[in-house]
Order: C-alpha cells, then sequence, then structure tokens
C-alpha cells in the first residue's frame, strides 16, 4: 500500500504525530469529518476583497463543519463546509513541499511537526499557478494541526501586509 500524501512529506515523523492526527492524514480513497468551527474574517475592506475572490468563508462562531476528503495518486481534495459556506483546496506533493490550491492563488508550505502538532510554513505563493508573488507577503498565512482532548484540532490564520488580518478559523474534527 502506498503512503498518503502527508506520510510521504513528513516522513518518520508522521508515525509520531497523535493518533487523531494520524487518522486524518491516513484516509484513502473518500472519507468524511464533521466539527465545529469558528471562523473571523478581516475587517479591512481589501481584506474583505481578497477573502472573497479566494472563497473564504464568512465570520461564524461555532458553525457545523464539515470535510470531504478525495485521495488518489495525485493528491488530496479537501471540501469544507462552514456552515453550509463551501472551501475547496486541491493539495499535492512537489519537491517535498506541500502545494495547495485555493481559488486562484497556488500555496507552497513547508511542513514540520513539533510537539506532536503539524506545522505549515508558508515557503511560495503563485497566482493562476503561473504568477509568482513575494513569498514576504504571506510570511503570516499559517496552520497548525494538533490533537487535543482526543480529537483532531486545526488552526489557519492568515494576515497579509497594509491589509491586515485576512481569516483565522480554528476548529475540532471527528470521524463521520
Amino acid at each position: 500500500m502506498s503512503s498518503t500524501l502527508f506520510q510521504k512529506l513528513l516522513g518518520a515523523p508522521f508515525f509520531r504525530l497523535p493518533d487523531s492526527v494520524r487518522a486524518l492524514h491516513s484516509v484513502r480513497g473518500e472519507g468524511r469529518y464533521a466539527g465545529r468551527a469558528t471562523i473571523a474574517r478581516g475587517r479591512n475592506p481589501l481584506a474583505r476583497l481578497c477573502a472573497a475572490i479566494a472563497g473564504l468563508p464568512p465570520s461564524a462562531n461555532d458553525v457545523p463543519t464539515t470535510v470531504d476528503f478525495r485521495t488518489d495518486a495525485a493528491g488530496e481534495t479537501w471540501q469544507r463546509s462552514f456552515g453550509g459556506h463551501p472551501l475547496r483546496s486541491r493539495l499535492r506533493a512537489r519537491d517535498g513541499l506541500l502545494r495547495e490550491r485555493v481559488g486562484p492563488v497556488q500555496f507552497r508550505f513547508a511542513l514540520h511537526v513539533s510537539d506532536g502538532a503539524i506545522w505549515w510554513q508558508t515557503v511560495g505563493v503563485r497566482l493562476f499557478g503561473v504568477l509568482p508573488l513575494p513569498v514576504s507577503w504571506f510570511a503570516d498565512v499559517r496552520c497548525r494541526e494538533r490533537e487535543h482532548e482526543g480529537r483532531y484540532e486545526f488552526l489557519v490564520e492568515a494576515s497579509l501586509p497594509l491589509i491586515g488580518p485576512l481569516i483565522r478559523y480554528e476548529g475540532w474534527l471527528e470521524p463521520a
């Protein structure tokens, strides 16, 4: 059986992650996770415009959240729903980095494991997959995945220079 996307990218440290984090990143074929999330969008008009272009969910407290995973040999598709608001991304591995396409933006992340959590660090960004953008603009785009009280927990934050906070969403998920 071949390795999953995160197993490939993280190698041996993957197998030292807490059970709930390993399980979520071990889905093969199709799988669904469900939980709750809180979303805070930036208030700056430019932040709202950027969030709308990327298809990011609106601000909401404690909303039902689902993530449908579809995996194949090329990568994974994550179809999220935050209180009925969809957010889709496609993830692939290339050159040891995780590439995630959200709307017209493709992020390249270096993943590392520390204190039982997966940390995503932005190391490259392209618009429409071809136009490189300065990575310094995206230094405050990050993600942390961990286990808390036996459940998978996520935190995603994005802030841009001159615009300020774009979005912050956090919550938990369990197999559905």
